[in-house]
């Protein structure tokens, strides 16, 4: 039943139509192709781009993406994938370099970042005081911390997503079971179930969400496009 109502409500927002949709800030441009430039190839650029619709955490929603990474291993800092409630609202955005313009660089001390939110990382370069491993990775991310303990690299000590090609993200939201679920190049990367309502955005239901990015002394071109939006309006939690 649930995939059948998926279909009726396809939103494609591909393309040219994308232009107007987003808060671009720093680096981030639209570019000829339909998709949004988050940095350039310099060094310490910072751009950040926020759909202008905001996204209700009490629907079913699910939204696919190509991201681009660069195409140069040694490159650096990446993408991470944002969903906040952050007072500044669409003009929001962190620390640059390893913080790829979500986190700060002290989580346990002040310092600029988007908070509280919810974020998904892509790595493409080791800072040790972020635990990062020596390969790129993706990582689970909350309130603008951007150390964290778990990450995935399918197994591989030499994982390289600065490849040169757009890899296909997916990020899924199910209410009901207040579950995450990360898909990359179809392969689910992280799971897991969070009261995001409740214990990260303080009971607001209504959350901003786009991507930001960064580089540092190292950088790549990075860029992302947006594929589908499934939004299922009506599909509510069990809470309240």
């Amino acid at each position: 039943m649930l995939k059948a109502v998926l279909h009726l409500v396809f939103i494609f927002l591909i393309g040219a139509r994308g232009y107007s949709q987003y808060h671009l800030l720093g680096t981030a441009r639209n570019m000829d192709n339909g998709c949004i430039q988050l940095t350039p190839d310099i060094p310490y650029a910072e751009g950040i781009a926020y759909n202008t619709t905001k996204l209700d955490l009490e629907n079913y929603f699910e939204i696919q993406f190509d991201l681009y990474l660069g195409d140069k291993e040694e490159g650096a800092d990446g993408i991470t994938f944002v969903i906040h409630n952050d007072i500044r609202g669409f003009d929001a955005f962190g620390q640059w370099g390893e913080c790829m313009g979500y986190g700060r660089f002290n989580p346990y001390g002040n310092g600029n970042s988007i908070d509280p939110s919810v974020a998904i990382e892509f790595d493409t370069y080791q800072n040790v005081f972020q635990n990062d491993p020596a390969c790129d990775h993706v990582a689970y991310l909350e309130n603008g911390v951007s150390q964290h303990q778990t990450f995935w690299n399918g197994g591989n000590e030499a994982y390289n997503i600065e490849d040169n090609y757009r890899h296909d993200f997916r990020f899924r939201w199910d209410p009901p079971d207040q579950r995450i679920t990360v898909y990359w190049d179809g392969e689910i990367v992280y799971e897991g179930n969070r009261d995001l309502i409740g214990d990260v955005f303080d009971g607001n239901t209504e959350v901003i969400w786009g991507f930001t990015a960064s580089t540092g002394r190292a950088h790549n071109l990075q860029y992302f496009c947006l594929r589908r939006l499934v939004d299922v309006p009506g599909l509510k939690t069990n809470k309240g």
